[in-house]
């Protein structure tokens, strides 16, 4: 995948999707011809950063316990998490999602629980480091 995007969580999106490599497109000339020619033959390909995310995100990942090849957090509370990053209520999101206040209080507290986070503020971050919202 030939991406603008140095963002760990586009580069993981892209690998789930079946990508075999992932270059910037900011990558010197030579870089991507020698990138084109490494994903014909088949070999996976991983520009310089996303080699620095996949150890960061597996080392993290680890520190908090976790089996690193999962992602903690279901998709209902993927979509919790971005829209409190996006600094909406929870009524808002509750309004928005078709659920309950109180249900969007349970999704965000077992989403602090799983990150090992205490509040808005850590998992906006968290957010933004996966890519969930532009910082």
């Amino acid at each position: 995948m030939l991406s603008m995007h140095d963002n760990e969580q586009y580069f993981f999106q892209a690998l789930k999707a079946g990508a075999s490599g992932y270059v910037l497109k900011s990558a010197a000339d030579r870089e991507l011809v020698e990138a084109c020619r490494s994903a014909m033959r088949g070999e996976p390909v991983i520009y310089g950063g996303a080699v620095t995310a996949l150890i960061r995100d597996y080392l993290e990942r680890v520190r908090r316990g976790e089996d690193p090849r999962d992602d903690p957090l279901t998709p209902r509370e993927l979509e919790v998490l971005k829209l409190i990053a996006e600094a909406h209520t929870n009524e808002q999101i509750a309004e928005q999602l078709v659920i309950s206040r109180k249900t969007v209080e349970r999704h965000r507290a077992n989403i602090l629980e799983k990150l090992g986070m205490r509040d808005r503020v850590e998992l906006t971050r968290y957010a933004i480091r996966r890519g969930l919202i532009d910082p």
